[in-house]
């Protein structure tokens, strides 16, 4: 199936901007409210038929490459009449408030959902509830992955929504098959526990002389920010963190076992391609990556572990996804450039590169790496064998949002300072208040 998008259709394309800029967004601040109305400041920057993306997240749209190739050629070939300047988050210049203080906002915005679509759309008064728009064109919001539909709507405590989903950067476990072979042990397959990895990690981690295998690796930080249990670490009602719920200790007592094996301690998953690791949970996109580092690598991938009571639950969702901005005069036809961009003809484009989207077509998943060879003879099945996690609900609205630093509770507390996880957990929690409340007496 794919998303259905009917109504007057419209001619448009992409002779793309060649504006750039670095990776990443900074996170902790809050920016300030921008003062900003229903006006069409948009359409004082661009022509009338010039349509003005600006993207934030994915961080390798800063290649403009890259972004040709997986938005503009599209839109291009679809939307022959339309130009599309493309501006990429750079520090400084090119920031929220950058535009914002020009004059220039875009037609359509793409953001890290979870991270900034609080604290910088909303934040800046740039939201829109797009709702009008999926109702006028019959776009089907039901072929897209619920999980991703949620954390959008997550943003609004009305349930109001403000855009589609794009990409997700997902996670899957990687596994060496020479260690597993060295020391006679099965491969790992989609679908199992924790339980039954940490039984493989005890197996895996011996020490050889100089040389030590280290069973199970895995990202603190990545797996708590996106925890299986739909953890949220702020309060749904105050301005304040809340990590109260049982569910936290469980989640870091969960993680914790396995860098308690006897010359498991944690390192970095990047030295997977090295050759000492067995097992690793990274991103998809690692795929690619520890090949070129290791041509010589033997290895696969299967699903990430699960919770024996949340069975086949991965992550949640590490989301990017396409606002519309309030201030747009060109709302319909932004709309109508997303929906085609979630059609089953593209999204299978984008799969076939490796790019894990919405659509929750079998064309699209059975397509996936088929055009990178790094990817052949993998087990890319395992990328969608589990249902990503739901994201926790909305919170009330008008609270601050703040990116309660969850690696923390790893390093330093527990690997350096040997807390205990009741304690680190509350600590995080307590530090983490304190941060919130300052930056809300500075916002005063």
């Amino acid at each position: 199936m794919m998303p259905k998008l009917t109504g007057a259709g419209c001619s448009a394309a992409i002779a793309l901007a060649l504006l750039c800029g670095c990776t990443d967004v900074p996170a902790g601040t809050q920016p300030e409210a921008a003062k900003t109305k229903d006006s069409g400041t948009a359409e004082q920057a661009s022509a009338e038929n010039e349509l003005f993306i600006y993207t934030v997240w994915p961080a390798f749209y800063a290649k403009e490459d890259i972004f040709e190739k997986q938005i503009g050629s599209w839109i291009r070939k679809k939307f022959p009449d339309i130009k599309v300047k493309h501006v990429h988050w750079d520090n400084p210049g090119r920031q929220y408030k950058d535009l914002i203080a020009a004059g220039t906002i875009p037609d359509i915005i793409m953001d890290n959902t979870r991270m900034n679509a609080y604290r910088y759309l909303i934040a800046n008064d740039l939201q829109y509830d797009i709702s009008p728009l999926v109702k006028k064109y019959n776009f089907d919001t039901g072929t897209l992955n619920p999980a991703y539909m949620a954390q959008l709507r997550s943003i609004s405590p009305e349930g109001q929504l403000y855009g589609l989903p794009f990409t997700n950067s997902d996670f899957v476990l990687f596994y060496n098959k020479d260690i597993f072979d060295k020391f006679g042990v099965d491969y790992p397959k989609n679908g199992m526990t924790y339980d039954e990895f940490y039984e493989l990690a005890k197996k895996l981690t011996r020490v050889e002389g100089e040389i030590t295998y280290k069973g199970y690796s895995q990202n603190p930080g990545h797996y708590l920010n996106y925890n299986q249990l739909s953890l949220s670490p702020l309060s749904q009602a105050e301005d304040k963190a809340n990590m109260r719920d049982p569910g936290w200790t469980k989640a870091v007592d969960n993680l914790r076992r396995f860098y308690e094996i006897p010359a498991n301690q944690f390192d970095t998953v990047e030295k997977f391609p090295e050759g000492n690791i067995a097992m690793a949970v990274a991103t998809v996109d690692r795929i690619a990556t520890f090949h070129e580092q290791n041509k010589n690598l033997n290895f696969d991938i299967v699903s990430v572990p699960s919770f024996a009571d949340a069975p086949n639950t991965s992550y949640q969702p590490n989301l990017y996804s396409m606002f519309i901005t309030k201030q747009s005069a060109k709302k319909d036809l932004a709309f109508q450039v997303m929906a085609s961009l979630l059609s089953e003809e593209h999204q299978t484009e984008l799969s076939r590169e490796g790019v894990i989207g919405p659509l929750q077509s079998r064309t699209v998943q059975e397509a996936f790496g088929q055009n990178l060879p790094q990817m052949r003879g993998r087990n890319t099945g395992a990328v969608f064998a589990s249902r990503n996690a739901m994201p926790p609900a909305a919170r009330a609205e008008g609270l601050l949002w703040y990116d309660v630093p969850l690696h923390n509770v790893f390093a330093p507390l527990i690997f350096k300072e040997s807390k205990d996880s009741v304690t680190a957990v509350r600590m995080i929690e307590e530090q983490s208040t304190k941060a919130i409340q300052e930056m809300k007496a500075a916002s005063k």
